[in-house]
């Protein structure tokens, strides 16, 4: 479609952006003004006008005299060209600067999250929703919220600090070191995203750089946040580690900033020091989000580094492959089919031709190194992908896949091959989460959600979400006044009754499944890829991290009873995140910062209850059968009663090949 210039001009002005999170000249006179276009003054339109060209630089709110000016250039610009005459001109010029902020006071940014209520309103009632004086209620905490947009904010930084420096925003001239307002002007004209501050270098010293930060501010930035930045050069590879302030920054170095704050620990008493560290914008991209694992409420999401940058919600739009954190579907597959957590599964090389996959497929551990027998525990606690991918062989894909429908995946979105086992399908934080949601809550399935309630007009509510919500009591006994509905006088009565009712959300899993299973993922965190978690000091925790091929995605998935939180790093490219970037390493770090605030809303939980009908045995570490009354070295495992083991392990030292599984570790 072709479009007039006047048509391409009201869509520029319209999308343009104005300062204060203003986009448009419309929702800048609301901002600066609080009315509509058509209710403002020539001064006030001249001001707005005034805007595009700089809108920090001519911003009416923060730098009013230079905004005066702007507005009056606008003014003569129109007399001149015959839009106004000069007595409306005159009376312009002469108007006193009325702008102030009236935009509602935003006790939080969260942008992604306002963006998804505001597509969920459309959804509802279309046009309506913008100007029918609706006020929407979401499930997120503000406190929570800034915890969660810190630790994503934070994994980025770390990783980018990993890998090098790529560079200075500008070199300026060093003459601008002589006019502060012209570096105000530089400062305040240099977009910036997440906690990152703009920032000139205007000394630099043998091993220290002072900066100045805008409106008189000046700091330094010590050796401690210099030392970092060692060149970029690939993922892989930086430059040589740098000896001296200068061969980093040069004075006029136009930089970004942010703030430090780390424990001294050469100091007794662990006292924190704030200090500035040099920065850049990072490449790399995060997401977390978390949910109340019994009822699927929204309680935080960071969608990316920074909505402003990109307005990609990579929590709910980016299908990305979740790695080994998949493991955990695979495994509760495994339990509903026969396999327990003692069962051996061989930890051996193995060419496997699958018709679902292209040619010839010889997976590997991580490591290249073989185990050999393990039992399924210790395989899921070390993530070892061979005992994964034997494991899913020997269920059945078509099995395991009907089991991990239950968990809320798409059958159409799971890969029907082998590559499963190691998280080949492409899902997005918001799937995992809730997958994971059902081993937190006892084995249901939950919907996630975000608005919770919606009012009109400020009082008349219209909307309470009811999300369907785990109730064991509603499966385990009918309330006496249930069974009397059918018996229920009138129609009337009878709808009376039936909205009192909880909806009650399916189980999909057994609370045996479960209980195992959860048991398991503890370990993932006590012993095994999670251990940096330990510094939660948490009994209740369980998880699973999760790294694709060549370090691609890193991922990890934990909860207790009452929260549950993924967090995913990666480029959105999907590029290489380099060696050594796994689960554990990149995305780990910002789980752990978002719980270390939420898990203090939740008391020690006590580990689920076991169910009836389970028990816990003594077994061989080596072989997962029974241990022997002597044996020294014996560990406790749960099982299903009908599952338990019957056969008790030959000594350690006899010469002899358990026999019990020797046809599955010849075959998977």
């Amino acid at each position: 479609k072709e479009l007039t210039k006047n048509e391409v001009l009201t869509l520029y002005m319209n999308k343009i952006y104005l300062g204060h999170r203003a986009y448009g000249v419309g929702a800048a006179a609301r901002v600066y003004y609080g009315k509509g276009l058509d209710e403002l003054d020539l001064a006030q339109i001249a001001m707005i006008a005034g805007l595009p060209k700089a809108p920090s630089k001519y911003n009416p709110i923060t730098n009013a005299e230079r905004a005066t000016i702007r507005r009056n250039y606008v003014l003569d610009r129109m007399l001149s060209l015959g839009f106004i005459t000069a007595e409306e001109e005159k009376t312009a010029r002469n108007a006193a600067v009325s702008a102030k902020r009236y935009s509602a006071n935003i006790e939080l940014n969260a942008p992604y999250i306002a963006e998804m209520a505001r597509a969920e309103m459309f959804q509802r009632y279309g046009e309506e929703s913008y100007s029918g004086g609706y006020s929407v209620y979401t499930t997120v905490g503000s406190d929570l919220q800034q915890q969660a947009i810190d630790a994503v904010h934070m994994v980025c930084n770390d990783y980018d600090r990993r890998h090098g420096y790529r560079g200075v925003i500008a070199q300026l001239d060093a003459t601008i070191l002589t006019t502060p307002e012209k570096m105000d002007d530089i400062i305040s004209d240099t977009e910036t995203y997440g906690n990152l501050t703009v920032a000139i270098a205007t000394e630099v010293k043998e091993q220290e750089v002072e900066i100045y930060l805008g409106s008189g501010q000046s700091a330094t930035i010590p050796w401690n946040g210099l030392k970092w930045a060692r060149r970029y050069i690939t993922e892989d590879r930086r430059g040589k580690t740098p000896k001296k302030a200068g061969e980093i920054l040069k004075p006029a170095s136009l930089v970004y900033v942010l703030s430090q704050t780390e424990v001294d620990k050469k100091s007794k008493d662990q006292t924190p020091v704030t200090y500035w560290r040099l920065a850049q914008i990072p490449d790399v991209n995060a997401a977390l989000v978390a949910l109340d694992p019994k009822n699927g409420a929204i309680t935080s999401l960071v969608g990316g580094y920074d909505y402003f940058q990109t307005k990609f919600n990579r929590i709910t739009q980016a299908k990305r492959q979740p790695g080994s954190g998949f493991k955990a579907f695979i495994y509760s597959a495994a339990l509903e089919n026969g396999f327990t957590a003692a069962s051996t599964i061989n930890d051996a090389p193995v060419v496997f031709q699958d018709a679902g996959l292209e040619g010839a497929w010889r997976p590997e551990n991580y490591s290249g190194k073989f185990f050999g027998l393990t039992r399924l525990r210790y395989a899921l606690t070390k993530s070892r992908n061979l005992v994964s991918i034997r494991l899913l062989r020997s269920i059945g894909i078509k099995k395991a896949l009907d089991h991990i429908e239950n968990f809320g995946f798409s059958r159409e979105e799971l890969p029907p091959n082998l590559s499963l086992a190691l998280g080949s399908a492409n899902i997005t934080p918001l799937q995992m989460a809730r997958g994971y949601a059902v081993l937190a809550n006892g084995g249901f399935l939950v919907d996630p959600y975000l608005i919770s309630r919606i009012e009109r007009n400020g009082s008349e509510i219209i909307y309470q979400a009811t999300p369907p919500t785990v109730c064991e009591k509603c499966l385990q006994e009918t309330p006496k006044d249930h069974t009397n509905l059918a018996t229920t006088n009138t129609t009337d009565e009878l709808e009376a009754e039936t909205e009192k009712l909880p909806v009650a959300a399916p189980r999909v899993i057994s609370a045996e499944n479960r209980y195992i299973m959860y048991s398991m993922m503890q370990d993932v965190i006590t012993r095994g890829t999670g251990t940096r978690a330990k510094v939660l000091k948490r009994k209740d925790l369980a998880g699973k991290t999760g790294t694709t091929n060549d370090q691609r995605d890193a991922w990890f998935n934990g909860y207790n009873q009452s929260i549950v939180a993924t967090a995913w790093v990666g480029f959105d490219n999907n590029s290489k995140l380099g060696n050594g970037e796994f689960g554990g390493r990149a995305a780990l770090p910002g789980w752990i910062h978002y719980m270390k605030k939420a898990l203090t809303y939740y008391p020690q939980d006590k580990v689920p209850a076991m169910p009836d009908g389970m028990l816990s045995i003594r077994i061989d570490p080596r072989t997962g059968k029974l241990a022997s009354i002597n044996q020294r070295d014996a560990i406790f495992e749960v099982f299903r009663a009908e599952h338990a083991p019957t056969h008790v392990a030959l000594p350690a030292n006899d010469s002899s090949t358990p026999q019990a599984n020797i046809e599955d570790t010849e075959l998977f």
